[in-house]
């Protein structure tokens, strides 16, 4: 049987997302396949800083990020992941990033190009029960 866990739980665990990441924390955006937890990533696309903190309080199991700010494309493809980091770069999380459906939402199309303007309008982390 899988485990399932409380909210009070479930919350916590997401908070400690916001406090591990701390002030001016990354969102890393990414193409191709999500590579195992922390391991090498692909193409880097974009990077945007988030907020101070990154997040409300987790209620209900999720965690919605603050306002980040729109950033400038570094390089061009299908934007698929993200990858959530320090303001140092020391990972804290892998994410899932596209239109819609996802943990990311970028607004447009997920296909980015090198130079456009890269805006996130919703970004949130749910820690479900089975």
């Amino acid at each position: 049987m899988a485990l399932g866990m409380s909210a009070t739980l479930r919350n916590a665990r997401l908070d400690a997302i916001t406090t591990a990441v701390g002030n001016a924390g990354k969102l890393k955006l990414y193409n191709g396949s999500q590579p195992a937890t922390s391991g090498a990533a692909t193409t880097l696309l974009a990077t945007l800083i988030l907020g101070t903190p990154m997040a409300t309080a987790a209620a209900a199991g999720t965690l919605v990020f603050a306002t980040i700010a729109d950033v400038t494309a570094v390089a061009s493809s299908t934007c698929t992941w993200g990858r959530i980091t320090t303001s140092a770069d020391v990972f804290v999380a892998d994410c899932t990033a596209g239109t819609s459906g996802t943990d990311i939402i970028i607004a447009g199309s997920s296909t980015i190009t090198s130079g456009q303007t890269v805006s996130v309008t919703a970004a949130t982390i749910t820690e479900g029960n089975p």
